[in-house]
């Protein structure tokens, strides 16, 4: 709608009349909203593709003289033509949206291509470096673009697969956290709160389309400012999903502000998609003191947890289920269990039941005398009973009193899974055990967090200092509250894949890495951020004559100035300037920071291509990571087109000359960890036939039908 006020205010400039008929008709239509949340969707966001070879027919913005910290001219431009001219070749422009039609010529050196959102595109990678200390293991991968494109490029290699999604988005503050179409959004921006839902919604949608809808999550922080808003979005984005809310204080000194109560906290937001559902840990993430915080190392075999048989809530009285109201029998000199007896009904008298000889019955009585419920049907208890699930604890036979315990289901079946060992039988025949070795009895945690390890200052900004001295960065998260957060979901995943599209310093990169740490996973992280560099930087870069592009503005962009060194760093051990880190990790796996990790990872930057030069096998080498990492990241990667027609590498193969199809069946079928076989051709039958040779296990795709027929079909714009 904000684009129908640009609209009607041109209108009005032309034709008042009409303009004042245009908005009363526009307002009585505005006043009209559907149930849920209401937001303006702006028109689709628009990038500058700085660094990207100008091309005839591309969609462009004049930037303004190197030198000047003005604002270039906003509107786009069409590129009719490029002439040649010495050393400074020249563009001749028509205007896409202009009112009256206009040419204009500009030399190519002041030009940036613009992407819209609505524009389709075909990604390519550009590797810009790695880091390989962990073997066969699978590579983190940290992508530099923008990171809606992005995020389309990860449905040709990951739709489906996402087991995890945790991100930190700008908070829209109005303190110039973030852009839109180019403009930093300003805390007096009458659209500010639509333009960041409109911003979040495109990339949640397509989000959506990477998580696994069997099981997954999706984790996003935020703040007071958007946290309702984003409730709702994320309400409506996900019908299907459970969402739930986790306030975590992130800084008890708090953030003063005058007239109003100090910010302490952030809020997390958890959407569970399929049967996505929390793993229990050691900590239930609200500890009453210093010595609740156990950490994994220090927490040891834990013995099996009894609870009372008599139900407390005040409900549970003996009239709501008749059927759970019977005495259990005692041996009186040693309160052993001899039976068990049936229910009586209401009307009975309790005292009326005689005991066996010898014996002692136990109700479920309130010191109170309130008549309660046993927690278990007597059919349930006895056959409890029999495997020594059932107890009687404290016995004082001079009084006869004694209270009773039994395992829950849960506790059970952890000691038929084996995750608690039993170790022996009490005199009573009440089994006696412990957690197994590696095992966590775990707790609940809690929707109110409070944890000295999340703190941004100690786990965020200090941390990342060690990392990178003298660089900073604004707010970067506690590197433990993102391994906290994490855990949870992927404790019992050590080959899950997760992804950060708002990734900043790089920390949830770093998480993972230290939760493979803990249990020897194969987890791996991709990492998107984009290359902006700060806004308080910038005017000082323009006015050296630097524009986005130059080498020398972009060494100072987040993702070569922060996120690749932050990564590099932590599987090192070492700064960029190649000093051992100075510091210990703390919490959960202590250790020196020193050590590094043994991880792989790739650095990229994401590329745009032509569909034409895709599928004429000219853009091979920035298509061949996208073949890789939908391959799972893992071991050699095929850069070149096969000088014998085809080649297998560790994880996938790929067949050029169909002639020699056979020689690659037959190669496929032999190696080890071949998941998936590219195939290019535009013969369909012959695709089928070669699909028919390959082993069963082995997925066979048609390049470069499926990569231009993903990006050309599937996003719906």
């Amino acid at each position: 709608m904000s684009r129908l006020t640009d609209l009607i205010a041109r209108a009005k400039a032309k034709d008042p009349a009409l303009g004042d008929e245009l908005e009363r008709e526009f307002r009585a239509l505005a006043s009209r909203r559907a149930f849920g949340l209401n937001f303006e969707r702006h028109r689709p966001e628009s990038v500058e593709l700085p660094g990207r070879p100008i091309r005839r027919g591309d969609k462009v913005r004049i930037l303004p003289p190197r030198g000047s910290t003005k604002k270039g001219d906003p509107r786009l431009w069409r590129v009719l033509r490029i002439e040649e001219d010495g050393a400074r070749p020249t563009a001749h422009l028509a205007p896409l949206d202009g009112a009256e039609p206009e040419a204009a010529t500009a030399p190519v050196e002041d030009l940036v291509v613009m992407a819209e959102f609505r524009d389709y595109i075909y990604p390519g990678l550009v590797s810009t470096g790695r880091v390989a200390r962990g073997g066969d293991k699978p590579f983190h991968s940290v992508i530099n673009g923008e990171n809606f494109h992005v995020l389309e490029a990860l449905t040709f290699t990951h739709r489906g697969r996402i087991d995890a999604i945790y991100i930190d988005p700008p908070y829209n503050t109005g303190a110039r956290d973030w852009k839109y179409n180019n403009d930093y959004v300003e805390a007096e921006d009458l659209y500010r709160h639509s333009k960041w839902l409109a911003f979040m919604e495109r990339r949640l949608k397509v989000a959506k389309e990477l998580l696994n809808p069997e099981n997954s999550v999706l984790i996003v922080t935020i703040d007071e400012k958007e946290y309702l808003r984003l409730g709702l979005l994320l309400e409506q984005t996900f019908p299907e999903a459970d969402v739930e809310m986790v306030t975590s204080v992130i800084s008890a000194k708090g953030a003063v502000r005058p007239g109003r109560f100090s910010r302490v906290e952030e809020h997390i937001f958890f959407v569970f998609i399929g049967s996505a559902k929390i793993n229990w840990w050691v900590s239930n993430m609200l500890p009453s003191g210093p010595e609740d915080e156990i950490s994994e190392r220090d927490a040891g075999p834990k013995p099996i947890q009894w609870l009372l048989l008599r139900r407390r809530e005040p409900t549970s009285i003996r009239s709501a289920r008749p059927n759970q109201f019977y005495p259990i029998f005692v041996n009186s000199s040693d309160g052993t269990i001899r039976s068990i007896g049936d229910p009586i009904p209401p009307e009975t008298d309790r005292h009326s039941v005689d005991s066996p000889e010898g014996t002692t019955a136990l109700w479920p009585i309130k010191p109170d005398g309130t008549e309660m419920l046993w927690g278990l049907t007597p059919e349930v208890l006895r056959r409890n009973l029999e495997k020594g699930y059932v107890r009687i604890n404290n016995w004082e036979p001079k009084n006869k009193t004694g209270s009773v315990q039994y395992l829950q289901k849960g506790t059970i079946e952890k000691i038929e899974s084996g995750e608690i060992v039993i170790t022996g039988y009490a005199d009573d025949g009440s089994v006696q055990g412990h957690t197994a070795p590696g095992v966590l009895q775990g707790k609940s945690p809690k929707r109110i967090w409070n944890m000295r390890s999340h703190n941004a200052e100690t786990g965020g900004t200090n941390l990342l200092s060690a990392l990178l001295p003298k660089r900073r960065f604004p707010f970067p998260k506690s590197l433990y509250a993102v391994e906290d957060a994490l855990r949870f979901f992927v404790a019992d995943k050590p080959e899950a894949i997760i992804l950060d599209f708002f990734a900043g310093s790089g920390t949830t990169a770093h998480a993972v890495m230290r939760l493979n740490r803990q249990d020897g996973g194969r987890r791996q992280c991709i990492s998107v951020t984009n290359n902006e560099v700060a806004a308080d930087e910038q005017k000082a870069l323009r006015q050296d004559g630097l524009r986005p592009g130059d080498p020398d503005w972009e060494k100072w962009g987040i993702c070569e100035y922060i996120t690749k060194p932050r990564i590099e760093a932590a599987i090192t051990g070492r700064t960029p300037e190649g000093a051992p880190i100075k510091g210990d990790y703390k919490f959960t796996d202590e250790f020196p920071m020193a050590e590094g990790f043994e991880e792989n990872a790739e650095f990229f930057t994401l590329t745009y291509e032509s569909p034409v030069a895709v599928h004429h096998n000219l853009a091979f080498q920035r298509i061949a990571p996208l073949l890789w990492l939908r391959a799972g990241a893992r071991g050699r990667r095929i850069d070149t087109l096969p000088e014998q027609g085809w080649e297998v590498a560790d994880t996938y193969g790929l067949l050029i000359d169909l002639d020699r199809a056979a020689e690659f069946c037959a190669a496929v079928e032999a190696a080890e960890g071949v998941k998936i076989a590219y195939v290019v051709t535009d013969d369909d039958r012959r695709f089928q036939s070669v699909a028919r040779r390959l082993p069963a296990e082995v997925e066979p795709i048609r390049l470069y039908e499926a990569y231009l027929s993903n990006f050309r079909f599937s996003m719906g714009r």
